[in-house]
């Protein structure tokens, strides 16, 4: 007898769930690291080991399998060895809302496809607008922080456009948007798609931290419309990726208004400030942006994906719309939602938020996240302190940059270890750290994000770190090949 796949009793149901939902938690009480190390190839294997066009093995058999090829060898973000990229732990009250997410399947883009979850998903926009400070602001859920940033250099590229006499062509090879190098990729990726020049992004200087310098930017504009460029945006970051640092945007926003520009901020990874207790004022400023990109996420913990689009003038949402007869027509007065997205169908995502919101409070969301600001510094005293290990830069949120430095290592060594031992403390599955370049040097990277994270486990971290280094700097004369190889595959 065949299963009843779109129509299931109640009691099936119940027992999918328990049935998943029991493997799940039996992975989260017995992982003992984050990835169980595997190699690729016999992961490869694994997967090209099922017959995806066999007769169907029905639900329960599929869950097993499931369990045994995916989460035996998923990496596990809630480990306190992870501490890699922007992932974060997720907080349970999201858990839960994304099973009756998984179950109704809502889609938002129209209001007669979701109805209530529609009006839901603008509560939460007006009020993380106004945990902004914009007095009426308005947005969009996104896919992540690369969408987000695309849209809304797209509204820049629109307003920029609406403003010039010049014929489009003509004044698209003109656009330039200012952002620093240490900005998110998604800015340049953003350019591109938008057809914007190769020249497009205008690199600002910073002050040596990462933070851009207003007072260049000021120069930049000024050399660019002399030069007879268009400003179409600049690009502020509210937490860059590696440095984890924010630029100065009250200072950004003065030059901003007084050239007429376009200010966005990224704020992916900083929008947890919005709600710490301790830390807002990093974010002073922001309010004056005319878009902003938040990332729930990373410093909300919300489960991918849920981030959005903020705005401080809703008409500038507009820009994007298109219209359908059979979807949002012109004459329909709905609130449709897929009027100011770049998306049509689009999961209910802003449910995971709200659960959470109401499950523990804004100013808990808030404390966790300070809570790993907190983390930082003290791992980041520790590195410092360490005479086999060199601090690269401070943050003022969640990263840590170093270096390894075994006995004698010159800088040159000190370089090609990175790679390597990401890759050694990788292939173990002991722990995940990440690798990055900062003023053209390679260095290690960790990412904390996990609120339960202690400094006894980063410090166990760093002695994996420091084992590995010991090691493959011991190995002379195999040393320059291994690192070579290291390098080419990590």
């Amino acid at each position: 007898m065949h299963e009843l796949l779109t129509r299931p009793t109640a009691d099936l149901y119940r027992s999918l769930v328990a049935q998943t939902s029991s493997r799940v938690a039996t992975r989260f009480e017995t992982v003992t690291q984050p990835f169980s190390g595997a190699a690729r190839s016999d992961l490869q294997e694994l997967v090209d080991g099922v017959a995806l066009d066999a007769d169907g093995v029905g639900t329960a058999r599929a869950i097993r399998e499931i369990d045994q090829l995916f989460l035996e060898h998923a990496v596990w973000f809630h480990h306190p060895s992870y501490a890699a990229h922007l992932n974060c732990p997720v907080a349970l009250p999201a858990v839960a809302a994304e099973t009756v997410l998984a179950a109704v399947n809502t889609s938002v883009d129209t209001y007669d496809q979701s109805t209530v979850g529609t009006l839901m998903e603008r509560r939460l926009l007006t009020w993380t607008s106004d945990r902004i400070g914009f007095a009426h602001g308005s947005g969009v859920f996104t896919s992540g922080g690369t969408q987000s940033n695309l849209h809304a250099l797209l509204l820049a590229r629109e307003a920029a456009l609406a403003r010039t006499e010049l014929a489009r062509p003509r004044a698209l090879a003109r656009l330039v948007v200012f952002a620093t190098a240490s900005s998110h990729f998604s800015v340049g990726k953003s350019a591109m798609l938008l057809g914007l020049s190769e020249d497009a992004v205008i690199a600002v200087a910073d002050d040596g931290e990462g933070r851009m310098d207003a007072a260049a930017l000021a120069v930049a504009l000024r050399e660019a419309e002399a030069s007879g460029r268009l400003p179409m945006a600049v690009v502020a970051t509210a937490g860059t990726t590696d440095r984890g640092v924010i630029d100065p945007l009250a200072p950004i926003a003065d030059v901003c208004d007084a050239g007429g520009a376009w200010l966005h901020v990224d704020a992916a990874y900083g929008c947890g400030l919005l709600v710490s207790p301790r830390r807002r004022h990093l974010l002073a400023g922001i309010e004056r942006a005319r878009s902003v990109t938040v990332d729930f996420h990373k410093s909300f913990f919300q489960p991918v994906s849920s981030s959005a689009l903020l705005v401080r003038e809703p008409r500038d949402l507009s820009a994007g719309a298109w219209h359908a007869d059979y979807l949002n027509p012109l004459e329909n007065e709905e609130p449709n939602q897929v009027d100011v997205s770049l998306q049509t169908t689009r999961r209910f995502d802003a449910l995971k938020l709200w659960v959470t919101l109401r499950a523990v409070g804004a100013e808990r969301l808030g404390e966790m996240f300070d809570t790993v600001i907190d983390l930082a510094r003290q791992v980041s005293d520790e590195v410092a302190a360490d005479p086999e290990l060199e601090l690269v830069g401070r943050t003022q949120l969640s990263t840590v940059l170093f270096r390894v430095r075994p006995d004698g290592a010159d800088a040159a060594t000190q370089d090609a270890l990175v790679a390597g031992v990401r890759r050694v403390l990788f292939e173990s599955g002991r722990a995940l750290v990440a690798k990055t370049v900062i003023d053209d040097r390679p260095c290690l990277k960790l990412t904390l994000l996990n609120p339960e994270t202690t400094v006894d486990d980063i410090r166990g971290v760093l002695a994996m770190v420091k084992d590995a280094a010991t090691t493959l700097a011991g190995i002379a004369p195999e040393f320059d090949e291994l690192l070579a190889d290291a390098e080419a595959n990590a």
